[in-house]
C-alpha cells in the first residue's frame, strides 16, 4: 500500500483515497480497498487444494498422504487443529461434501467466493 503525505487537515491520502485522521477499523479499510481478510483467502486455498487432491487417481502421492494414518500418542490437553480437521470445518461452512469435488463447477463456485483481487486493478 502506497502512502502519500499528510494533507493540511491531518488526513492521509493512500492510493488516491483520502483517509481521515479518525480511527478506522480494519474492516472499513478492507472495504475501501477491496481486500478480503487473509483467513478467507486461506480457506479458499485449502478447499481448492483439497478438491484437487480428491480428483486425483487413487495411487497418487497426494491422495496416499491424505489417507495416511499415523498412530502417535497426542499430548494431553486440547488437541491441536490438524489440517484435515480445518478443511472439514471449511467444507461445512461452504456447504460442500467430498462427493462434490468431482463436480468442478459446483466445488469452485462454493469454495472460491473470497477473491475480489481478481477484479481489482493489480498494479
Amino acid at each position: 500500500m502506497e502512502c502519500g503525505p499528510r494533507i493540511e487537515d491531518g488526513s492521509i491520502r493512500v492510493n488516491g483515497t483520502e483517509l481521515n485522521k479518525e480511527k478506522l477499523s480494519n474492516d472499513t479499510v478492507r472495504s475501501i480497498f477491496g481486500v478480503v481478510p487473509i483467513t478467507e483467502k486461506m480457506k479458499e486455498a485449502r478447499l481448492r487444494w483439497f478438491g484437487h487432491v480428491l480428483r486425483r487417481e487413487e495411487d497418487s502421492v497426494a491422495k496416499t498422504a491424505l489417507k495416511l494414518d499415523v498412530l502417535i500418542v497426542r499430548p494431553r490437553g486440547r488437541p491441536k487443529v490438524r489440517w484435515l480437521d480445518r478443511v472439514k470445518l471449511d467444507m461445512i461452512d461452504a456447504r460442500l461434501c467430498t462427493a462434490d469435488a468431482m463436480d468442478r463447477t459446483k466445488w469452485n463456485t462454493r469454495s472460491g467466493k473470497a477473491d475480489p483481487a481478481t477484479t481489482r486493478d493489480k498494479r
